[in-house]
């Protein structure tokens, strides 16, 4: 939604930094790599119960995810490859930060948030599927309330100010919500046609 509602429009500010610090050498493969090991990072602090700090990290890693399509794009380093890669690092990044939430909460005694997280992980496993199923039918399908922003927006702000288990209420509503929207989207696309 945000990324639907914003697009590239940030690109030329982002872009600006980027080469002030790296020049013409960006690297977006190695920016979508620290955006998993800032993941790996937040994963590790969750464990720990440093909420504050692996909020940071989940604000850390968002933004590698933002710097690596700028790069590719205004570099023209835009590959198969790296839109792959991409992709497989994020589905790794969004379920290893809720499995350090579904440990913390099975160490916790908590079986309730252990069966929540359970039921938001299958729906941020989804939403990306969802999407990759419609395009390989040829239905473009980035539509939806909880794409990968908000997620990463939402877990942030649950772990900085100790919202966790009402953002994952939110998130275990909304991505399944995010999935029907797609689901929906693509029948409507398929039966117009």
């Amino acid at each position: 939604m945000i990324g639907n509602k914003i697009g590239h429009r940030l690109d030329p500010c982002i872009n600006y930094v980027l080469k002030t610090f790296f020049g013409e050498r960006g690297n977006p493969n190695l920016f979508t790599l620290m955006g998993f090991f800032a993941t790996l990072l937040a994963s590790f602090l969750i464990l720990k119960e440093f909420w504050v700090v692996a909020g940071l990290a989940i604000i850390l890693s968002g933004l590698f995810d933002l710097f690596d399509g700028v790069v590719a794009r205004n570099l023209g380093k835009v590959t198969v490859f790296g839109g792959f890669l991409d992709s497989v690092l994020d589905r790794y990044s969004d379920l290893l930060l809720l499995l350090a939430l579904v440990i913390h909460y099975l160490k916790k005694g908590d079986p309730d948030l252990v069966i929540l997280t359970s039921f938001v992980s299958i729906g941020t496993a989804l939403i990306p599927y969802a999407r990759a199923r419609a395009e390989a039918a040829n239905v473009p399908c980035n539509i939806g309330l909880m794409e990968r922003a908000e997620r990463i927006i939402l877990l942030s702000a649950g772990a900085l100010f100790g919202w966790m288990e009402w953002v994952l209420w939110v998130l275990a509503i909304l991505t399944h919500f995010t999935v029907v929207q797609r689901i929906y989207h693509v029948w409507k696309k398929l039966h117009s046609s």
